[in-house]
């Protein structure tokens, strides 16, 4: 019992890191990491309920009004009104931190933070979303949940010091019950986890996983309104066979998938050159409330109008009439889907760019739903004779712009048909999955949410190797207990230098602390013990240049290729040309070694 802690004196109680210790050692660290992932499953689940309904809720208010002839300049304030309350917020509440953009929030910290996220992001994406998004935010609510569901996940992790392995395989759970629990498609989140969140698919992360979405199902099944999911694709008739019409709209969901990503980082960045908040909410604003008075199927997520489009229905896609002006109604509807598509990523872009908070998931079924409209609509015109059935492509063009847009074809494959109930279309599902995303990598490398951690080298993969240099830090591997000398000092000061020393190298430095040069033990014991030359040789002669130099902050992947192009066993570390230390690649072998038995299982 000498662990045992106390939670104040005179109290009989153990303390937490006793209780904790305990329950590790009686049920093992297996059965501790399944029963944690299904109260994160819980946790997740509701958190998903309250924000999903707290959304549906808010909607419903009479005061927000979405059709009549009052509505448009209600909904032309709504989304300002939003971004004002959401910026007041997080500013005022969450001490202006922003949660930022959920999932690739929530990738960083798994390759920079060590799988730990802030415990004020287990609250501030969900109320930032709801406000968001409820007040008509062009976004979606999965990636918040996501986020504040990791943070959770973190902060369990942490009460019970589980290592960055556990942390991971906790972080994945949270992750695959929150999709679990919005869109209920357990499998779909599953393979989430392995394709996003880079989880690897082994039986002890595989049960964990299982039992969160398992667990997130069950708390979300009598609460969350099956109307509000993609459910009209249960109704769907049968596929007929035919594999042609999906290879060109395959091909066509990949490049739109690009598409939408640059669209939606351009707007991101447009609205970011606006140095005042103010501003940047005022214009995204306004943008988006007047697309909202001429589409208000754009409000918010946009299920409402995917199961129309599913069931075949079509009479709120334009309730403005702003179509009214094209002859048929084939040509009518290829107008406003286009539109509808165009706009999607665009006004995302705005939401997020000026200070909401949301994710990209819904807007990408939104926009391939409607890329599937536009498919058929066009078919219908130059090749009458197909007769293809309108809710096919609708599902497929979700998967092929998810895939495309996510990188994630499996995922993509499963929410498709678990959200939809359209099993029936595995066989196109897979095809225009596969080839939209090859189309999409062969455009562009990464995906939406990869690109800026590529960018900055801070992208974990399923690469053993690159993951776990990716999580190394250069800082981390700083040694600073070396000697430095200076040019002009002579061979008998450096001889006491060296004799007072542990170490067999020698930065030398000039008087701003810059480093010009090092002196290897080996370059000088030829002459060290030559008392004749103590007074006639100086630093400055026996010093050498380093075969090179490291940079504070320089990725680790960059490191060990200069160790390798050198042979050296030492290298130094300067921070804006100033000497911090040196960098040994004995320590970085070891290191290498403890992070790769951190990351592997067991």
């Amino acid at each position: 019992m000498s662990n045992r802690t106390w939670t104040g004196p005179g109290s009989h109680l153990p303390g937490w890191n006793w209780i904790q210790a305990q329950w590790r050692d009686s049920l093992g660290p297996g059965n501790v990491i399944v029963l944690i992932a299904a109260l994160i499953g819980v946790i997740s689940g509701l958190l998903a309920v309250l924000l999903k309904n707290g959304v549906g809720w808010l909607r419903e208010l009479p005061w927000v009004a979405l059709s009549g002839n009052s509505g448009a300049e209600i909904r032309f304030l709504l989304p300002t009104i939003g971004l004002v309350l959401t910026h007041i917020l997080i500013r005022r509440v969450f001490s202006n931190r922003h949660p930022g953009p959920g999932i690739p929030a929530t990738l960083h910290a798994i390759s920079r933070l060590r799988a730990r996220l802030t415990r004020m992001s287990m609250v501030s994406p969900v109320a930032a979303s709801f406000i968001t998004v409820g007040f008509g935010g062009s976004a979606g609510l999965e990636a918040p949940t996501v986020q504040s569901s990791a943070a959770v996940a973190t902060e369990v992790a942490e009460r019970f010091k589980l290592d960055y392995r556990h942390r991971l395989v906790l972080i994945g759970c949270a992750a695959t019950a929150s999709l679990a629990a919005m869109f209920n498609a357990p499998l779909a989140a599953i393979v989430f986890a392995v394709e996003v969140i880079m989880l690897d698919l082994t039986t002890a992360s595989l049960v964990p996983l299982l039992v969160a979405s398992l667990s997130a199902l069950l708390s979300t099944a009598l609460f969350i309104d099956p109307t509000e999911l993609v459910k009209a694709g249960r109704n769907l008739p049968a596929w007929d066979g035919t594999f042609f019409a999906f290879i060109p709209f395959a091909a066509l969901c990949g490049m739109a998938s690009v598409w939408f990503s640059a669209v939606y980082r351009g707007a991101s960045r447009t609205m970011r050159r606006f140095r005042h908040p103010g501003a940047r909410i005022v214009v995204a604003g306004c943008l988006i409330g007047l697309a909202l008075m001429a589409f208000p199927s754009l409000y918010g997520e946009g299920f409402d109008l995917i199961n129309d489009l599913l069931r075949g229905k079509v009479d709120r896609l334009d309730p403005e009439g702003i179509g009214q002006f094209v002859p048929g109604t084939t040509p009518k509807l290829l107008l406003v889907m286009g539109i509808l598509w165009l706009c999607k990523p665009a006004l995302t872009g705005l939401t997020v760019g000026a200070g909401g908070v949301g994710g990209i998931f819904a807007p990408a079924l939104f926009s391939g739903a409607m890329l599937g409209g536009v498919y058929l609509a066009v078919t219908d015109l130059v090749f009458p004779g197909w007769h293809l059935i309108g809710g096919h492509f609708v599902l497929a063009g979700m998967a092929g712009l998810l895939s495309g847009i996510l990188r994630a074809p499996l995922t993509a494959i499963f929410l498709a048909a678990e959200a939809s109930g359209g099993y029936d279309l595995f066989i196109p599902l897979m095809l225009t999955s596969a080839i939209a995303f090859q189309t999409a990598r062969w455009m562009r490398p990464n995906s939406i949410y990869t690109e800026e951690l590529a960018e900055r080298g801070e992208l974990i993969t399923h690469d053993k190797d690159k993951a776990v240099l990716t999580l190394m830090t250069l800082a981390d591997e700083v040694e600073q207990d070396f000697d430095p000398v200076h040019a002009g000092m002579n061979l008998g000061q450096l001889v006491d230098v060296v004799a007072r020393s542990r170490r067999n190298i020698h930065p030398v430095l000039d008087d701003r602390g810059e480093l010009i040069g090092i002196v290897p033990l080996e370059e000088i014991r030829g002459v060290m013990f030559d008392r004749s030359r103590y007074e006639a040789l100086t630093v400055q002669d026996l010093m050498v240049l380093p075969a090179a130099t490291l940079e504070w902050g320089e990725h680790m992947d960059a490191v060990m290729q200069k160790f390798d192009r050198t042979g050296a066993w030492n290298l130094p570390v300067l921070k804006e040309g100033q000497y911090v230390g040196f960098v040994s690649r004995s320590k970085l072998f070891g290191a290498y070694r403890n992070w790769l038995q951190e990351v592997s299982e067991e």
